[in-house]
């Protein structure tokens, strides 16, 4: 900006919302440059006209401060004039862009924005009841809330509600959800509410929540880990099931072959099996070539005479 020397204040661009924010940062940036009075109560461009005007025996006298001080009024106003349009968006700067002095623009915006005391009354009973039902929602994040809830305490102050502390501390400790109830009993319990600082609620509450949030961290790594496990179980057991059922059935056939390979015809009965044979010693039925009995036992349907003739 014009005018600034070191460091400059910087307002931000305003458009038609938070006039109070806006010209409250204004109001420091005229008076940083030493322009807030002449904002305010501007000068009497006519008697400037006159002084300018004065005879040859004034001019004699006062050529070097008169017309001195003209100027440095003019550019002062100037200066004061091209910070409001500086700090004004597109939409707002042709409602000024017609006035030529700085109380001029300033008084535009004031009264338009501004309102007179029965708007004002209106707009701040609305921040009083927003002030009321505002609630930290479960999804919300705590740092989300207190902005919130301090942009409508500031807008508040800026329509003259000044909230006490200890007002203050007992809204925050009682608009947070039931996650927080925990530190808001010690909080209640442990300190005076109507001397603790806003701040220093602001940082136990902040550091309870970064518990929180590492509380819930590890019991989602947990649960990750334990899906991970179960997986690998489930692989594992089917790899082990199918390596079994494949082992099962080569061993199998390696037992055929094996035991195949051992079996030897039997000299008694001509069947191949292992060990001794159990009609070891019986006799041979002649009825029916069966051993384990003779033809006079032998239940066979063939007649006696071909019993006879066999024999």
């Amino acid at each position: 900006m014009a005018g600034s020397s070191g460091g400059e204040l910087r307002a931000p661009i305003f458009n038609g919302e938070n006039y109070d924010f806006w010209s409250t940062r204004m109001k420091t940036i005229f008076k940083s440059h030493g322009l807030w009075d002449l904002v305010i109560k501007g000068f009497d461009g006519t008697d400037l006209k006159k002084s300018d005007e004065s005879d040859d025996k004034k001019k004699e006298t006062e050529e070097s401060s008169g017309k001195g001080m003209v100027a440095e009024v003019l550019m002062k106003d100037a200066e004061a004039l091209g910070l409001i349009q500086g700090a004004v968006s597109e939409e707002i700067f042709p409602r000024i862009s017609h006035e030529e002095t700085s109380k001029g623009a300033w008084s535009i915006l004031q009264q338009e924005f501004h309102g007179d005391k029965q708007v004002r009354s209106v707009k701040l009973q609305g921040h009083r009841r927003e002030f009321e039902y505002t609630r930290m929602k479960d999804d919300e994040s705590l740092t989300a809330y207190v902005t919130k809830l301090f942009d409508l305490i500031n807008q508040m102050r800026s329509y003259g509600e000044e909230l006490p502390r200890e007002r203050i501390v007992q809204k925050l400790l009682i608009s947070l959800p039931s996650t927080y109830d925990s530190i808001c009993s010690v909080i209640e319990h442990s300190r005076d509410l109507n001397e603790i600082e806003v701040q220093e609620v602001v940082a136990s509450l902040k550091s309870f929540e970064l518990r929180l949030d590492r509380h819930s961290e590890n019991r989602t790594e947990k649960a990750f880990a334990s899906l991970s496990v179960d997986a690998k179980q489930t692989k594992t057991g089917e790899q082990n099931s199918k390596q079994n059922k494949n082992w099962k059935s080569k061993g199998k056939k390696w037992d055929n072959k094996a035991s195949e390979g051992t079996k030897t015809s039997c000299k008694h009965c001509g069947k191949l099996h292992f060990g001794e044979c159990r009609f070891k010693g019986k006799p041979k039925c002649f009825n029916c070539d069966k051993l384990g009995h003779i033809a006079k036992d032998c239940y066979s349907k063939k007649t006696p005479q071909q019993v006879n003739y066999a024999t």
